[in-house]
């Protein structure tokens, strides 16, 4: 597969889940909550975790409506953990994907109403009363729900809140991160193949793949913090650096963060070739599109 076939794929895949992702959040929830909540998770993001449901369901040759609301899931734990993260009490944060935070056009205390009712919503989304396997449902579940709490991605965010203004060594850097946004990148690649039947074989080397792409992804984060403005990223950029945290290019240097980012392509492309699936090519041009983008 080449770049354009895999960007009318990621185009129709896309146009698909924005449609299906506007259904399922609701805007007659009470109080304006609804509105406040499709403010946050409709008609933004680069939607990478929804593309590596997808991609993955594709892989094992999976159910396509069960990785469709997967994927809605996935992005509605994304989107709310973005909205918290960016109030006064975290990162304190006023625009993310080049508009106003949530918690800046709606208030703090419905800013934080809409990311709980997203999270509880995304697995509302995963257990339809028909079209999944009760067993299906559960795995999906388990899989979101760990990526998430305090093993994942909220534990990581407790790790980054208590490191500000420390010095880090790589091995803890590396813990942090995975855990902050790593975790639940390797989920959403996880949650497409239990979609499917996928072997043990497969199963190891998806896994495997989603590490090494979720921490390439941070790496990459870390380093366009520093390397591009804020109408690029979408978001304030030098963030981190003027908040004194400990990052990939702070710990180990611009260069070295660069390299490392290459190097786990490379193992993520390894582990794909590895898996024994007869066709990784979107799985492999999207590890590509997490190291090469510019936001």
């Amino acid at each position: 597969m080449n770049a354009q076939d895999f960007d009318r794929w990621a185009q129709a895949s896309l146009t698909v889940f924005e449609t299906v992702l506007d259904d399922l959040v609701p805007a007659a929830a009470p109080a304006g909550l609804g509105e406040a909540m499709r403010y946050a998770v409709l008609g933004g993001g680069k939607r990478l975790r929804p593309l590596l449901v997808l991609a993955s369901c594709a892989a094992v040759g999976g159910d396509g409506f069960a990785a469709m609301r997967a994927a809605c899931a996935v992005e509605l734990i994304h989107a709310y953990s973005l909205v918290h993260d960016d109030m006064p009490c975290m990162d304190d944060d006023v625009m993310r994907r080049g508009k106003p935070t949530t918690h800046v056009a709606f208030g703090e205390a419905q800013a934080m109403l809409a990311g709980d009712a997203m999270q509880a919503l995304a697995f509302e989304v995963l257990t339809p009363d028909e079209g999944i396997a009760p067993a299906l449902q559960a795995r999906l579940c388990a899989l979101l729900a760990r990526s998430a709490g305090y093993d994942g991605m909220a534990g990581g965010q407790a790790i980054d809140l208590a490191s500000i203004g420390k010095q880090l060594d790589e091995t803890t850097l590396r813990d942090m991160h995975r855990r902050k946004t790593g975790v639940l990148l390797q989920a959403s690649v996880m949650m497409g193949a239990a979609c499917g039947p996928a072997s043990a074989q497969a199963t190891k080397s998806l896994s495997d793949y989603g590490a090494a792409l979720g921490l390439a992804f941070q790496v990459v984060d870390d380093i366009l913090d520093v390397t591009q403005d804020s109408t690029v990223l979408g978001k304030t950029a030098g963030k981190d650096q003027d908040a004194n945290k400990p990052t990939y290019v702070s710990v180990l240097g611009l260069a070295p963060a660069r390299a490392l980012a290459q190097a786990l392509r490379a193992e993520a492309k390894a582990a794909l070739a590895a898996s024994g699936l007869a066709d990784v090519s979107h799985l492999s041009l999207l590890a590509d599109s997490v190291v090469e983008r510019d936001n």
